[in-house]
């Protein structure tokens, strides 16, 4: 008798045990279903917008993070230990080019030692290439200030060029992750559709500023200005990359006395000092823009910037 219930006493606790070891492993694998899945793709930008238009293309399928921020001037960038350790550990490098960064990422490409990213490789995405640039300059000339030999590179203030940047950007994703090619093409058609959409809301909100005069601190914001109609009056840098001077404000007031604008722009990175400067005493609203995704609380996305950055000009027209 003793022994039937040994017995039984043992055969209840081997069916408990496999019991709790069963349990476990189901906890283990429903806990690995419900991890989200490994980013296919880790993507490095140098600014903030083309970090922002990756997520929006590659959603879940992607791990993006900046080089710089909205605060930051991209020009003027520290090649960081950590900044170099995020390079080495990219598979997408989405850079502006047309030597914005010239100062700081060939520093980030030679020190990480990545060739999946180096120049010439899928890896390496250059959008300044792909739109109808500005500002080509006919003549290079140092002494002219900080001249880019390919045509102004600030090329996300228009939404348009953000729109043809996403389509090859949806294209080399999928090149780099064949795996995925048919979700982003979905996730890249189904943003060309809101971005299209909202564009021509913005174009219609913006009406009011086309033929418009106005000053620009750098010209950061000639893309902006052709895209919505505005005219520029002026800037506050006497050449380009030059820090505003006395003497220069002191000519752009005059000038503006004779031809006068409606308002002085600044980006969110750039001193305030000299457009309120010149709004003070000409009498016009200085206008600080968020110039790229984060450049205040409402610039959150891509969407948000934009949003953003009509509703700020329509309202210094008020």
């Amino acid at each position: 008798m003793k022994d039937t219930n040994l017995k039984s006493n043992c055969a209840a606790k081997i069916g408990a045990q496999a019991s709790r070891v069963l349990a476990i492993a189901m906890l283990a694998v429903i806990g690995i279903a419900a991890r989200p899945a490994q980013a296919a793709i880790n993507v490095l930008a140098c600014e903030p917008e083309w970090a922002a238009l990756a997520q929006e293309l590659g959603g879940d399928l992607v791990k993006t993070s900046s080089a710089t921020t909205a605060q930051q001037d991209p020009h003027r960038v520290e090649a960081r230990p950590s900044l170099i350790a995020r390079t080495r550990n990219a598979d997408l490098l989405v850079c502006t080019g047309l030597e914005l960064e010239i100062g700081w990422l060939p520093i980030l490409l030679q020190q990480s030692g990545n060739s999946k990213i180096a120049v010439g490789q899928p890896g390496n995405f250059v959008a300044g290439m792909l739109v109808q640039r500005l500002d080509i300059p006919t003549r290079l000339d140092r002494s002219e200030g900080d001249i880019h030999p390919g045509g102004n590179p600030h090329i996300q203030t228009d939404p348009r060029n953000i729109g043809v940047v996403a389509e090859a950007l949806a294209k080399r994703l999928a090149q780099i992750d064949p795996a995925n090619a048919a979700k982003y093409q979905s996730r890249y058609a189904d943003f060309s559709a809101k971005w299209k959409a909202a564009i021509g809301k913005w174009e219609q909100q913006g009406a009011p500023l086309k033929g418009i005069a106005a000053v620009q601190h750098h010209k950061n914001m000639t893309y902006l200005f052709n895209w919505l109609g505005i005219r520029e009056a002026g800037t506050l840098e006497p050449k380009p990359g030059i820090e505003p001077s006395a003497a220069h404000l002191s000519e752009l007031l005059a000038q503006l006395e004779q031809q006068p604008a409606k308002m002085v722009v600044r980006a969110a990175y750039q001193d305030a000092r000299a457009s309120e400067w010149l709004a003070e005493h000409a009498k016009i609203p200085a206008v600080e823009l968020p110039f790229t995704v984060g450049g205040n609380d409402r610039a959150k996305d891509l969407f948000g910037l934009f949003d953003d950055t009509i509703a700020r000009l329509i309202g210094a027209l008020k």
